[in-house]
């Protein structure tokens, strides 16, 4: 057996409460850290965001692998697992982000990308017979659905002042989100961490790509006026989550790591209030309160019986 078999095989069935509850708070106050340095790096062409932040989270990664003397090599040849990984969790919602982000505001948009414990619960559903949804789950996943309704329904309206287009783009980003983290599952005998690496390799090579094709080479220019927001981006929102969570999914499974979602926009309400200067409406903490409620009563329920 290899040290990565012997590593997934040595880790616990059932994590325990306070692995959970730690993992859970750090990863998503981490992640909600990069709508504010998004925010924060100005104008910069979402293609060229996504390229930086990936490989700096790359490079992060890598230096954490080098100082550790370990292989960079994928595990078992699973190069595809970094190819899809790198695509559903790593450039196509960091472009969608990027670009949702000069449209709407943070808080809408980290509640709406909250939905995504309701994405992944109601796939899982379909695709997982140990994931199949209780009557109270899927009174969850209908309260989430409504609380949805309420945050992106006026975009619908004429003369709303809300960018339809930022909000679509944000529900793209949380159902790319979905699909990484129901992939990860499916993933056997993998480290945790070379897929983080593996995910970081495989966002930053296509997204610098398209950069380059859709934005040109000038459009790099502005990277150095953003350097520190964009070294925070890939590094404290980036690299030191994702290497969390790949062990939480992994440990948890998707529905239950997926309560990340449900974390999050609490933290970047708070971001924005105190470091953008948004405010926050009455329909936007309704809206965001009852998707939580959903998300909570999709999350929550049953988990413990089936923990032991």
């Amino acid at each position: 057996m290899s040290a990565a078999q012997g590593e997934a095989a040595a880790l616990p069935t059932a994590p325990t409460p306070v692995f959970m509850a730690t993992n859970l708070l750090v990863c998503s106050m981490l992640w909600s850290t990069s709508f504010l340095f998004i925010k924060l790096s100005g104008s910069i062409n979402p293609f060229v965001l996504a390229s930086i932040r990936g490989l700096i989270g790359a490079s992060a990664l890598a230096l954490w692998f080098a100082v550790q003397a370990k292989s960079f090599r994928p595990d078992h040849g699973q190069w595809h697992h970094w190819v899809v990984l790198g695509a559903f969790n790593g450039w196509i919602p960091n472009v969608l982000t990027a670009h949702a982000l000069t449209q709407i505001g943070t808080a809408p948009a980290a509640m709406i990308q909250a939905s995504g414990p309701l994405i992944v619960a109601i796939l899982s559903h379909l695709l997982y017979a140990d994931e199949r949804l209780t009557p109270r789950r899927f009174v969850g996943v209908v309260v989430g659905l409504a609380g949805m309704g309420i945050l992106i329904g006026p975009a619908a309206l004429p003369d709303s002042g809300i960018s339809a287009w930022g909000v679509l783009t944000m529900v793209a980003t949380a159902f790319s989100y979905a699909a990484a983290n129901l992939y990860v599952r499916s993933i056997k005998h993998a480290d945790p961490a070379r897929l983080a690496l593996g995910q970081q390799i495989c966002s930053a090579i296509p997204a610098t790509a398209l950069a380059l094709v859709f934005a040109g080479p000038s459009a790099f220019a502005a990277v150095p006026d953003s350097a520190v927001s964009l070294l925070a981006l890939g590094i404290v929102s980036t690299a030191l989550p994702i290497l969390l969570f790949m062990r939480l999914i992994r440990r948890a499974g998707p529905t239950r790591a997926s309560m990340v979602g449900y974390l999050q926009p609490v933290w970047t309400v708070t971001l924005a209030v105190l470091f953008l200067n948004e405010h926050i409406g009455l329909r936007e903490i309704i809206g965001g309160a009852v998707v939580l409620t959903g998300v909570a009563l999709v999350s929550l329920s049953g988990r413990i019986r089936s923990a032991r």
